[in-house]
């Protein structure tokens, strides 16, 4: 097995953060643009206080789902509670009245709540958080309706969080446009052993709600998983079917319910009645496969979507600056009726209808938008950091300090600044006559001469102070230091410069630097061979004046001579050396230098790809239809803002200090800085841009005929790009239940469409087969520009027409069998025989 190393791990870990930072960064665009295109009368308000009551650890994860949903779309969501009932203890706190529960004899339950959402964990000694603690239990549902009806503490923290539940959504009333009605949507799994209570929890939620409204509507969603049903699927199917089968009961028309479910704070009980009517005015059945069979993308938590869609569209508040337009828009049909819903899908006289939906959405596709324009900015900006300027090669060899003057002033710089060379005609010398030196080489003599003693002097005063100082500049790292001075002077020279400069290759800098070190490398050679030969050469040849009688008058000439002919030579070849080794300690850091630059180009180009690549997935997570053509479009797109923005404030106006600045110092701090920064400034200079806020259906249409040349005939029409948006929309709003017989007899249709009230698109759907069409249609005006909604209600079903209901039946039966119980005693008895 190969484990990767310690550099492949950072790697991914950066990959995984700059994943992260992008995808928060395009659901910020998106959201944005969302919020942009609700803003003002138009946007969707509900007209009613609205409560969402979320039943058993298994619906937690649809909590925030729908929340969030409500919240980017709703304007007075701030008012919209939501409240969780479960048995699992991890995600609560201990209540704040632990100590009042204990004075009053009660056990502790567990509260977790913030302005709108509240967590509260019923204090169960059953309380399952698994399907493999489910099986372990034949009892399950029955132990946990028992234990809840044997639980004060239960029953006590239930009614105190439900009165505190009700006083916040009293806080909220100034949102709300009246005050009389409240709507609660209860929503549950059908394999969750808590729905057993499901009777007990709504009527005591709407006994102390009416205590603050006059009128409290509650609709169910109950939600069906047949999907992740893997592991645990016998079981859950029985549960499932439990559930079904207490739900058909619930929903006769005869169905009553009584039971103590009030409680005081002195302990009183007060009992709660429902008369002969159904629990709830309408049930909602929603699976994670819709009326075909396939799987719906994302499970069954996609649920939400339809949930929070259909409560808007039951308690929407009505702006009167659109009703009439919307009205002849959508033929009379615009508004929805609840009442006529519950008696078209209603069946016989004794046998309540069930209801499904399917959802679809089409919209501007915001999340690929603003991470592919991001994508074409850097790119484009990285292709600024990649030109090479107009250069020749000395000028480049000057970028780095390398041509000859500056050489030259560096190996000058080297040497000691006075003349030592003629500071040694000082030196003691052995007595010597001329006629004795006359048959000598230049060497001997100087032995002669000096001995030791010139060569010691030359070497502790002028070699070894060079070689000092050549050391200090090896280790200074002067090259980079030169490079980075003058790319202050030249910020077009970055990086990539750097990187193609120094690597060698025919016209780089550092083939100049490998030629000039080879040049120096043969001066020094012929120098050293002139030096020796030189000093192989008899004294007797020299051009020494000669003066009669004055022995040590041609001795001294003789010693000028050697200084002449031999020490200034080994200056000039000292010279030669160090400026060769400087050139090659150069071409050590130019070695270094392209090492470094190419490991900085490399993150500058992974991070490209790393962009491209987010796009990319981006759009292809997208509708195929809705995402065809966003890169190529949208390259133009930013192709023209970048020229437009350029042509108004310079070209250089990307890397001024409060825009990007020196990408190339950037880069050098990491790609997560460079990426944050690159947002920013694709955020404020392009994304706020006009061509980005087109209505989605120019937006589609453009894109969709992005590339189709001047003489093409396949050109998109508006009338084209309508029916397709049409039929997309409606393929893609199936119902998400499956059916037995999904021609079943009763079998009625509401179809409504979200959109802008300026859409033309909207006026199409209204008047789209309108001779033709067998349901109601309905049209719902939003100030939305960025996409259209469609939710498709269907109604009229019996529980026993639904495939997950035949497919139960078989483990309900085997399970019964057995030996589970999977109802209350005392309520098996009353539950209307399996169909």
């Amino acid at each position: 097995m190969n484990v990767p190393s310690n550099m492949q791990q950072k790697e991914n870990g950066m990959q995984h953060v700059l994943k992260r930072e992008l995808q928060k960064y395009a659901a910020r665009y998106a959201t944005e643009q969302e919020r942009q295109g609700s803003q003002g009368d138009g946007r969707s308000s509900i007209h009613y206080p609205a409560l969402f009551l979320f039943v058993g650890d298994l619906v937690k994860p649809a909590v925030s789902a729908v929340h969030d949903i409500n919240q980017l779309k709703w304007d007075n969501e701030d008012g919209v509670v939501y409240l969780h009932i479960g048995t699992d203890d991890a995600s609560v706190n201990r209540d704040e009245s632990d100590q009042e529960k204990a004075r009053l004899g009660y056990g502790a339950a567990s509260s977790h709540e913030n302005a709108q959402v509240t967590y509260h964990r019923l204090p169960l000694s059953t309380s399952p958080t698994s399907h493999s603690q489910q099986r372990s239990s034949k009892t399950l549902r029955k132990d946990v309706h028992r234990n809840f009806h044997e639980s004060a503490a239960a029953l006590f923290g239930l009614n105190r969080m439900m009165r505190r539940v009700s006083n916040r959504i009293a806080d909220y009333g100034r949102l709300y446009s009246s005050f009389d009605r409240i709507y609660v949507t209860v929503i549950t799994r059908a394999d969750d052993p808590l729905n057993v209570l499901l009777p007990e929890i709504t009527k005591l939620a709407e006994t102390i709600l009416a205590q603050s409204f006059k009128s409290v509507q509650t609709d169910l969603h109950v939600l069906v998983s047949e999907m992740e049903q893997v592991d645990s699927f016998g079981y859950a199917s029985a549960a499932g079917l439990a559930f079904l089968r207490e739900l058909d009961y619930m929903q006769s028309l005869d169905y009553k319910f009584s039971g103590n479910l009030l409680v005081t704070e002195d302990g009183i009980s007060i009992p709660v009645t429902h008369p002969a009517a159904p629990l709830f005015d309408l049930v909602y059945v929603l699976s994670d496969k819709n009326e075909r069979g396939t799987g719906v993308p994302g499970g069954w938590i996609e649920n939400a979507e339809i949930i929070c869609r259909i409560c808007l569209l039951k308690n929407r508040k009505q702006e009167e600056n659109y009703e009439d337009r919307a009205a002849i828009a959508s033929t009379g049909a615009n508004s929805y009726n609840n009442t006529s819903f519950k008696n078209n899908i209603r069946t016989t006289s004794d046998q309540h209808g069930y209801a499904s939906a399917g959802f679809a959405e089409i919209r501007r596709p915001n999340k690929p938008i603003a991470l592919t324009v991001l994508y074409h900015l850097y790119r484009y900006l990285l292709s600024r950091m990649q030109q090479e300027p107009d250069w020749s090669i000395k000028d480049k060899m000057a970028f780095f300090g390398l041509d000859v003057s500056s050489v030259e002033r560096k190996v000058e710089g080297l040497l000691p600044s006075e003349d030592l060379v003629s500071g040694m005609s000082g030196i003691m010398t052995h007595s010597r006559s001329f006629a004795e030196l006359k048959p000598l080489s230049l060497r001997e003599a100087e032995r002669a001469l000096y001995g030791e003693g010139a060569e010691a002097y030359f070497r502790e005063n002028v070699v070894r102070p060079v070689q000092e100082r050549v050391r200090e500049r090896s280790s200074s790292g002067s090259l980079r230091r030169q490079a980075e001075q003058s790319h202050m002077e030249h910020p077009e020279v970055g990086y990539f410069q750097w990187v193609a400069w120094s690597d060698g290759e025919p016209g780089s800098v550092r083939e100049a630097l490998l030629a000039l070190i080879r040049d120096k490398s043969m001066q020094l050679e012929s120098a050293r061979a002139l030096l020796e030969q030189r000093q192989q050469e008899r004294v007797e040849d020299q051009p020494i004046k000669r003066a009669l009688f004055r022995d040590k008058q041609n001795v001294r000439n003789l010693i000028d001579c050697l200084l002449e002919r031999v020490y200034e030579p080994k200056v000039d070849l000292l010279r030669l050396e160090n400026e060769l080794h400087l050139l090659r300690i150069y071409d050590t850091e130019m070695e270094e230098l392209h090492r470094y630059s190419r490991q900085v180009t490399a993150s500058l180009e992974a991070l490209e790809r790393t962009l491209r690549g987010a796009a990319e997935d981006s759009i292809a997570a997208a509708d195929e239809y809705i995402g065809q053509n966003v890169m190529e479009y949208y390259g133009r797109v930013a192709e023209e803002l970048i020229t437009d923005l350029e042509a108004r404030r310079g070209r250089d106006v990307w890397f001024e200090d409060r825009h990007m600045g020196d990408m190339n110092q950037l880069a050098t701090e990491g790609s997560e800085r460079l990426l944050a920064r690159l947002m920013e400034v694709c955020r404020a200079l392009l994304l706020a841009a006009e061509p980005l806020r087109l209505p989605f259906e120019e937006e589609l249409l453009q894109r969709a005929n992005v590339t189709i040349t001047y003489r093409d005939r396949d050109v998109l029409t508006r009338d084209d790009l309508f029916r397709r948006l049409y039929r997309t929309l409606e393929d893609q709003a199936v119902v998400r239940i499956r059916v037995f017989d999904y021609t079943q007899e009763h079998r009625y249709e509401e179809k409504y469409f979200f959109g802008d009230h300026d859409s033309a698109f909207m006026d199409y759907a209204a008047h789209a087969e309108e001779t033709s069409r067998i349901y109601k249609l309905g049209v719902v005006y939003e100030e939305r520009s960025s996409g259209v909604e469609k939710l498709n209600l269907m109604g009229g079903f019996h529980l026993e027409d639904l495939m997950v209901y035949r497919n139960g039946k078989v483990y309900y039966e085997s399970y019964t069998e057995n030996g589970y119980e999977l109802h209350p005693a005392e309520l098996e008895e009353k539950l209307s025989p399996l169909r």
